[in-house]
């Protein structure tokens, strides 16, 4: 398995590049060309799709970052970890989550799903 650390960090990347054409490129380096992304609110698949499904995000929730919490934790070809989605002027949380990742063999992902949690008080 590649860097999983270094995946993850992309992955989290990905979700606070506003450039879209760096985000693209960030996109393509993380996830295989038929990645896959879905949680209960969204899902996106191939470069495009995760790219528009991204976009939506950042429109929805101005003035907030990912930031990763937990992990990686990995075994096999299968790894998790733990993000919040902050105010970056408020450092309240918006949303907080787990994702649950297949990782290809060239090292990039090939599947994500997401699950939501209440955020913190």
């Amino acid at each position: 398995m590649a860097d999983i650390a270094t995946v993850v960090d992309n992955y989290i990347a990905v979700w606070n590049e506003a450039d879209p054409a760096r985000r693209r490129d960030l996109i393509a380096q993380t996830w295989t060309e038929q990645g896959t992304y879905v949680d209960p609110l969204m899902a996106g698949e191939g470069v495009e799709g995760i790219d528009a499904m991204v976009a939506a995000a950042q429109q929805q929730f101005p003035g907030h970052r990912f930031e990763l919490t937990f992990g990686p934790d990995a075994h096999n070809d299968v790894v998790r970890f733990t993000w919040t989605l902050v105010g970056v002027e408020t450092g309240a949380a918006a949303a907080v989550g787990v994702d649950f990742a297949t990782v290809a063999a060239d090292g990039r992902l090939a599947a994500v799903t997401g699950f939501l949690e209440p955020a913190a008080a």
